[in-house]
């Protein structure tokens, strides 16, 4: 079973908390391979509180919130790509990006790059928010044409039926669900919350990739 990765049409859209939900769903583990930003909870700290889960180590860590390569310029290092290669694990695992699918790691290689490379399922959580329909159907021809295996969609706040089902149209792809922004955001919330996703889609093209 490959892992499932988690990303996104933009940043602060949340991949983080559908990440946490699908580790629920999926009695996984969590890995965010790049964090960029340790001055407050980090992603994998949110994971790790909202799905009482594993949480691997992350390879990159740090402190300017930011881009990772203007983090890691700031720092004065090189992300070594050599150290981003998907864990060996066994079980589900749940892989979060940062930002979108063009965020740079470098200045020649973006997460797109790293996604294609590792040939695991991907799953687009897109808002439901005006210029939705833009930002996902340029995600969705990024990732086919990179070769990327796409599981499908997960939206991210209220309901839009007519915006959701254009971006499912048009894009050629699975609807895996929505997810309301939670107030309060708690295990049991989000538990609640995640029974509108499909599981069994996601399982299909983890089992399929």
């Amino acid at each position: 079973m490959k892992p499932i990765i988690v990303t996104g049409t933009d940043t602060g859209i949340g991949k983080t908390v559908v990440s946490a939900a699908l580790v629920q769903l999926l009695g996984a583990r969590y890995w965010k391979p790049v964090q960029s930003g340790l001055e407050e909870e980090t992603d994998s700290d949110i994971v790790a509180r909202l799905s009482g889960a594993e949480v691997l180590p992350e390879a990159v860590r740090l402190s300017l919130p930011a881009s990772p390569h203007i983090s890691a310029e700031a720092e004065g290092v090189r992300i070594d790509l050599a150290t981003l290669k998907l864990p060996e694990i066994s079980g589900p695992l749940v892989v979060e990006g940062a930002g979108g699918l063009m965020v740079p790691l470098d200045d020649e290689t973006t997460f797109l790059d790293l996604f294609a490379r590792w040939g695991a399922p991907v799953v687009l959580v897109a808002r439901t928010a005006l210029g939705t329909i833009n930002h996902s159907l340029l995600s969705l021809a990024a990732l086919r044409a990179a070769g990327v295996p796409v599981a499908g969609v997960i939206f991210s706040g209220e309901a839009a039926p007519r915006v959701e089902r254009t971006i499912i149209e048009m894009g050629e792809v699975a609807h895996l669900g929505r997810l309301d922004r939670l107030d309060p955001l708690t295990p049991d919330t989000l538990r609640a919350a995640s029974d509108a996703l499909d599981l069994a889609a996601i399982r299909a093209a983890m089992e399929a990739a």
